[in-house]
């Protein structure tokens, strides 16, 4: 017997495959009042069902009525985009690893060329030497403008 985090997602998805766009946008309150739950059941869903797993990425904006953007991710990416995303959030930022990764994705032809130089851009040391920071606030930076650029990448792909 569905519940009410089935109905959500259900509806959810409803919306995505109705949708012109590559994304849907929608108020968090409108949801918690059309299925008359709280804002943190609409939460819950979209951290469960609407993961990068399940092949969603999810924009969340909190205040002013918690606007929502859910895009859906073509299937065939979601394996190497979490791939990355692991690397970036588990353990010391490494560039290294970050390029390896790219040239993966380059040869299975998931990135163009541009897009790879212009991640490693992002991920080349000598960049954030005149800035005056130390490493591992360079690093902090580094793992924080490559994670907001591939979040931007899945999102233009559609």
């Amino acid at each position: 017997m569905p519940n009410l985090t089935d109905y959500i997602e259900e509806y959810l998805k409803k919306l995505l495959a109705l949708s012109t766009e590559s994304y849907i946008e929608v108020q968090r309150r409108e949801l918690a009042n059309k299925f008359s739950c709280v804002p943190s059941q609409i939460n819950y869903v979209l951290e469960r069902r609407f993961s990068l797993e399940r092949g969603y990425l999810v924009e969340s904006r909190r205040g002013g009525g918690g606007c929502i953007r859910i895009y859906r991710v073509e299937p065939g990416l979601v394996k190497p985009w979490r791939d990355v995303i692991n690397c970036l959030n588990g353990g010391e930022f490494d560039p290294d690893k970050v390029r390896q990764l790219l040239k993966r994705m380059h040869e299975e032809r998931i990135i163009s060329t541009r897009e790879v130089r212009l991640l490693e851009s992002l991920v080349r040391s000598g960049v954030f030497d005149t800035c005056g920071i130390s490493r591992t606030q360079a690093r902090k930076l580094q793992r924080e403008l490559f994670s907001t650029a591939l979040e931007e990448l899945l999102k233009v792909g559609y």
